[in-house]
């Protein structure tokens, strides 16, 4: 039994030492590990659905740069100790990816609160007012919350360029970037492809939808007002602890010490954890584009 298993064990290693010379397979398994390449994410795209278009990859990695080094001067300063200021600026070179994930967050958040009065508008004026459904979509787009305006005006342009309105509304959906944009996008364009009278109906029906929608994301922030509240207290209150430990006993000096720069740096890292988590468990689901380009 014992020379059976030295037997396989000798075979597996020269199967392991062939295939990694043969094939450069890597690893102890008996063939090469797949894994399924990471989602890329466009970071132009990224930027855009935050409002922030003008912006590229460029400036939004010398802001963070920026951020990097002033985080860690700052941390050099209160703590004395390169360790911790190492620390100090990767936490506040993520500020940017943050606040842009934030202003992307409200933006879509203004627009489906928008969307239902925007839905219920082009149902009259495609209804009651006899508007064509390109000109009621632009007319409805002039009238709408200054976010969105910029992307109603380049579908325009498009329009008076081409006259074909997917493409008209493939511009829209792409600078708008949320889904009930896309809902809304897909109905009208099989609408007017079809014809008919049974656009008003459809209108109504996605109206109330997003209305339902809409009350049911406001219904949950409400309830997480005053956690979202205490969530700030995680940087302000250990960021005051550290500048008031300047002044106690031995101040500065105690903090460049070796168990002093490790102490920080454990405070630190649990600062940015719990702002993390935090985060995680309070986020309300984000729907999904089942229409993107």
């Amino acid at each position: 039994m014992t020379a059976l298993l030295v037997a396989l064990a000798a075979a597996y290693g020269v199967h392991l030492l062939y295939t990694a010379v043969v094939f450069r397979w890597r690893g102890l398994g008996p063939g090469p590990q797949v894994t399924p390449p990471a989602p890329r994410r466009d970071v132009t795209r990224w930027l855009r659905e935050a409002g922030v278009s003008g912006v590229g990859l460029p400036q939004f990695a010398a802001a963070s740069l920026l951020l990097l080094l002033l985080g860690g001067v700052l941390g050099f300063a209160i703590f004395g100790g390169i360790l911790a200021a190492v620390a100090l600026g990767a936490f506040t070179a993520m500020l940017p990816a943050a606040t842009l994930r934030s202003r992307r967050r409200r933006r879509l958040e203004r627009a489906q609160e928008a969307w239902p009065t925007m839905i219920d508008e082009l149902r009259i004026l495609t209804g009651s007012a006899g508007l064509s459904i390109p000109q009621a979509l632009f007319e409805v787009g002039r009238r709408a919350p200054a976010e969105l305006r910029p992307a109603f005006a380049a579908a325009q342009r498009e329009w008076l360029l081409s006259t074909d309105f997917a493409r008209t509304l493939g511009v829209l959906k792409r600078d708008l970037a949320d889904p009930t944009c896309d809902a809304a996008c897909e109905t009208i364009l099989v609408a007017n492809e079809l014809g008919g009278t049974g656009l008003e109906a459809r209108l109504t029906a996605l109206s109330g939808d997003r209305l339902q929608e809409v009350q049911g994301r406001k219904d949950a922030r409400a309830r997480q007002a005053g956690a979202r509240f205490a969530r700030r207290f995680v940087l302000l209150v250990p960021l005051g602890m550290a500048l008031a430990g300047l002044s106690v006993g031995t101040g500065r000096a105690a903090y460049a010490t070796a168990a002093g720069q490790v102490a920080v740096l454990i405070g630190i890292g649990v600062v940015a954890g719990c702002w993390w988590w935090a985060g995680r468990i309070m986020q309300v689901p984000v729907e999904g584009r089942v229409f993107a380009e």
